[in-house]
């Protein structure tokens, strides 16, 4: 039985990941009006607006203590530089991808992560969570297969738009074991600051050339997109906190769930049988993967069995 403990940061993250694919979608129409570059350099100019006063305030709360050490700024510092390239690779992947085939792609990141996870972390992976992951993936191989078995033809435009996403999944696989251990040193409010911060100037020095002032409804979409990014940003960091990243990593695969529906709403892009087979078996994985019991490890946080 899942102890509450561990629930309440389930149930956080699966909020967390609805919000990012909300904002998945509004930055595919944005990247669409103004290319990618353009809409996640002024999201996250938009996001740093937002986190400004929020961090300031807690960190005159917190006096000394609550400016992050040059070891924790690192951490931002390289999180921000993967999230910033897997960014702009999967929002101009999804410029010529559909969402929901585009969030299947990416959907190899959480096996890689749970290995990474063992690696750089010590955490021991559970034949329950490896278990749920693969059976996860098999939806996603439904789905893939469906569009082969359906004689789909891909322009060189659309191939390159995959690639981009598969690699885009390789440094989000990264970012994720990073999240959880950004997460164990820092608070999702100083997390989500310096990611937009670190993001935006990371992506300045080629804005004054692909990334005009937006205005109007473009404007809007991407404040809209800069507000999912940060509420998602603290409640995944809040959740990672509290939980090992091989309990949280394979709920990534509900976005699955969430780009379908995000797809279909705002671009028109249809949900196949084959689609609706290949959630049955990513959501069986999840709840698989979540069932793994938890022991007390030596320092009193929760360890799978």
């Amino acid at each position: 039985m899942r102890s509450r403990s561990t629930l309440i940061p389930i149930c956080v993250t699966l909020a967390g990941l609805a919000s990012f694919s909300v904002m998945d979608g509004v930055m595919k129409a944005a990247s669409i009006a103004a290319g990618a570059y353009a809409a996640l350099f002024w999201r996250n100019v938009f996001g740093l607006g937002l986190m400004t006063p929020v961090w300031l305030f807690t960190r005159r709360r917190e006096g000394a203590a609550g400016f992050p050490t040059l070891h924790v700024l690192a951490l931002h510092l390289g999180r921000a530089a993967l999230c910033g390239v897997m960014a702009g690779l999967f929002f101009w992947g999804t410029i010529y991808t559909p969402l929901a085939e585009a969030m299947a792609l990416s959907f190899i990141a959480p096996l890689i992560a749970l290995f990474l996870a063992a690696v750089f972390l010590g955490e021991r992976i559970a034949r329950r969570a490896f278990a749920g992951s693969l059976l996860a993936l098999a939806g996603v191989g439904v789905i893939v297969a469906g569009t082969v078995a359906a004689g789909a033809h891909y322009s060189p435009a659309a191939v390159h738009g995959m690639i981009a996403i598969l690699c885009s999944a390789v440094l989000y696989a990264a970012n994720l074991v990073v999240q959880r251990r950004q997460a164990q040193l820092a608070g999702p409010v100083e997390i989500a600051f310096f990611q937009n911060l670190f993001i935006a100037l990371l992506f300045a020095p080629g804005a004054w050339w692909l990334a005009a002032v937006p205005h109007g409804g473009l404007l809007a979409l991407i404040g809209v997109g800069a507000g999912l990014a940060v509420v998602s940003l603290m409640l995944l960091g809040w959740a990672y906190a509290r939980a090992e990243a091989q309990v949280l990593v394979p709920l990534e695969y509900t976005a699955f769930i969430w780009a379908c529906l995000v797809g279909w709403l705002m671009f028109g892009e249809a949900v196949t049988l084959r689609t609706l087979g290949g959630v049955v078996l990513i959501v069986g994985g999840c709840l698989l993967a979540i069932a793994t019991r938890t022991v007390p490890s030596d320092n009193g946080q929760p360890n799978p069995a």
